[in-house]
């Protein structure tokens, strides 16, 4: 699978991009801004993309989802608060949050990576959120 990686921190980067290499996929190329994303999206179709909410120039990572999107390439976004993505995820498979664990992040990257080659009967692992799993916050009434 060829992943593309969307994050402007460049340790949680590369960390990622050793895991997406240990498990046996490629990645295409690192982006840290929603331009260099746009950049990488038009020279390489990825099979697959992480994607963080706030990159460099701005929390434009939810455009970058909606990109991907439009160009029906799978993605999650990878987010410290993945309570402010919106209702519908921008069509996002769904999310791992901030901090993650590398056993979280692989076993999130080997559910991806089935459901994406056919399987459907996976029950997904602690560290990915499906999109239409998560409760919006509760409202507190003060009396």
């Amino acid at each position: 699978m060829k992943v593309m990686i969307v994050e402007d921190e460049m340790l949680l980067a590369m960390e990622l991009e050793s895991e997406v290499e240990a498990a046996g996929h490629e990645v295409i190329g690192v982006a840290m801004s929603s331009h260099q994303a746009r950049d990488l999206l038009s020279a390489s179709r990825p099979d697959f993309a992480f994607v963080d909410i706030h990159l460099m120039d701005g929390p434009t990572g939810i455009d970058v989802g909606r990109r991907l999107a439009e160009a029906r390439v799978p993605f999650v976004f990878v987010s410290g608060n993945i309570k402010r993505l919106p209702d519908d995820f921008v069509g996002a498979l769904g999310a791992i949050e901030k901090p993650y664990t590398v056993n979280g992040m692989k076993n999130a990257l080997q559910y991806i990576s089935a459901v994406l080659s056919g399987v459907d009967d996976l029950a997904p692992p602690p560290s990915l959120v499906l999109a239409g799993d998560i409760q919006p916050p509760t409202v507190r009434r003060h009396a």
